[in-house]
C-alpha cells in the first residue's frame, strides 16, 4: 500500500473496494444481457419473414418494471434513462435501429430522439417534417421522430397535417421538458447584442423574458434552433436562444439559463412507423375524424367515448384538405385500440363518421 494510501480513511477504502466488487457484477450482467439479446437475435431471424427487433410495448414494459422495482437513492427516472441505454446497446448487437428526426442536429427533436432511443440509436436529420415521414415511408429508416404539441405553443400543424395523407402509424410518444437559454459565441460582445436569432416557437416561448431584459434587440426567427446556434458563430453582435444540445454542439458560451416564461414547458414528440404495436398495459389511442357538417356532429363524435368510459386527453380541429369549411377532428385518448371498451367506442364513431383513421395505439410516454 503506498504512502498516500495509508493517509486515507480505511472506511473509505473499504468503500471503495465494494465500490469495483459492485462494478464488476453490474459488468459481467450487463455483459450477460447482452448475450441474451444476441440469442434473441437469433431466435428471431431463424423464423424467417421481416423480423420485428425493436418492439415498442417490451420496451415500455422494461422500463416500468425497473421504476417499480427501484428502491432509491436515484429517481425513478434516472434508473429507467440508465436501463434505456442498456437496452439501446444491446438493441444495436441484435439490429441497429435507423432513425430519422427533425434536424439539423443539436435541436430539441434530436434529444427526444436520444431519450427514447438511446444513444446507441442511427439517428439522421432530416430538414423538414416532410421529409421525415418521407424517409420512413420509402424504408430508408425504421422510426421518425417529429414534434406534435408544445405545452405553451400549441400543436404543431404540420405534423397533423402530414397524416392526413401518409399511412404511418404512431408507435410511441416522448415528451421532453424544454429549457431554452441565451447564449453567444467566444466572439460575442455580450454588451453590444443586437440580434437574437432562434425558432419562432422559441422565441415565442421566451417573449416575456426578452421584453424585460432585451427589449430594443431585433429577434429573427430561423429554421431551428440548432441553425441559431449556427449563425452566432460568426456575428459578435449576435446571440441565440437555443437548447444545451446545441450549446454543446457548437462551442457556445451560455448567458442566462432557462429563460422561458413557463417553467412547465414541455413538448410531446410522436415516434412514426409502419407497424402496429400490440398493447402494453398503459396505452394511448390516435385518431383522425372527419365528420358530417350537420347540428350535433361533434355531441354524436365524443359521445360514444364518455359513454364508455374513455379519458380523452387531446382533441384538435385542422382545416380538411377534401373542400372549404370542413374539418377533421385529431382526438387523443387513453387506452389500446383492441381493448373491449376502445373497440366498441370506435365502432360507433366509425359509423357515424363520413371517414375514420386509426393513427395507431401506441404506450404512453415512460420517460
Amino acid at each position: 500500500m503506498s504512502e498516500q494510501s495509508n493517509n486515507i480513511d480505511p472506511r473509505l477504502l473499504e468503500l471503495r473496494d465494494r465500490i469495483d466488487e459492485i462494478d464488476g457484477d453490474i459488468a459481467r450482467l450487463i455483459s450477460e444481457r447482452a448475450e441474451c439479446a444476441l440469442k434473441v437475435a437469433e431466435v428471431k431471424k431463424a423464423t424467417g419473414g421481416d423480423a420485428l427487433f425493436y418492439r415498442p410495448e417490451r420496451e415500455a414494459q422494461v422500463l416500468r418494471k425497473a421504476m417499480e422495482r427501484n428502491q432509491g437513492p436515484l429517481t425513478d427516472e434516472e434508473m429507467a434513462r440508465l436501463f434505456r441505454e442498456i437496452m439501446s446497446a444491446c438493441l444495436a448487437l441484435e439490429e441497429p435501429v435507423k432513425v430519422a428526426y427533425l434536424g439539423p442536429e443539436g435541436t430539441f427533436t434530436q434529444q427526444a430522439a436520444l431519450k427514447h432511443f438511446g444513444n446507441s440509436a442511427q439517428c439522421r436529420p432530416l430538414a423538414a417534417i416532410d421529409e421525415v415521414f418521407r424517409e420512413v415511408e420509402a424504408g430508408a429508416v425504421n422510426y421518425g421522430v417529429v414534434p406534435v404539441e408544445n405545452s405553451t405553443e400549441g400543436v404543431i400543424n404540420h405534423t397533423l397535417d402530414n397524416f392526413m395523407t401518409s399511412n404511418l402509424v404512431i408507435c410511441g410518444e416522448v415528451e421532453l421538458r424544454i429549457h431554452q437559454h441565451l447564449m453567444i459565441s467566444d466572439i460575442t460582445r455580450a454588451d453590444a447584442i443586437t440580434r437574437i436569432y432562434s425558432h419562432a416557437q422559441s422565441l415565442a416561448q421566451c417573449r416575456k423574458w426578452l421584453d424585460s431584459h432585451y427589449p430594443n434587440v431585433e429577434r429573427v426567427a430561423v429554421a431551428s434552433n440548432a441553425e441559431a446556434a449556427k449563425r452566432v458563430k460568426g456575428e459578435w453582435n449576435a446571440a441565440a436562444i437555443a437548447g444545451d444540445m446545441a450549446a454543446e454542439l457548437y462551442g457556445l458560451k451560455v448567458l442566462a439559463e432557462k429563460i422561458e416564461d413557463r417553467p412547465d414547458n414541455s413538448t410531446r414528440f410522436l415516434i412514426i412507423g409502419s407497424q402496429a404495436v400490440p398493447a402494453s398495459g398503459d396505452d394511448k389511442t390516435s385518431l383522425m375524424v372527419s365528420m358530417r357538417n350537420e347540428p350535433g356532429a361533434l355531441h354524436d363524435l365524443l359521445e360514444p367515448f364518455q359513454r364508455h368510459k374513455i379519458d380523452l386527453t387531446r382533441v384538435e380541429t385542422r382545416p380538411s384538405q377534401s373542400g372549404n369549411w370542413t374539418y377533421v377532428f385529431f382526438i387523443d385518448f387513453v387506452g389500446h385500440r383492441d381493448s373491449e371498451n376502445v373497440a366498441a367506442a370506435l365502432k360507433e364513431v366509425g359509423a357515424g363518421a363520413s371517414d375514420m383513421k386509426i393513427l395507431g395505439s401506441y404506450p404512453r410516454g415512460v420517460l
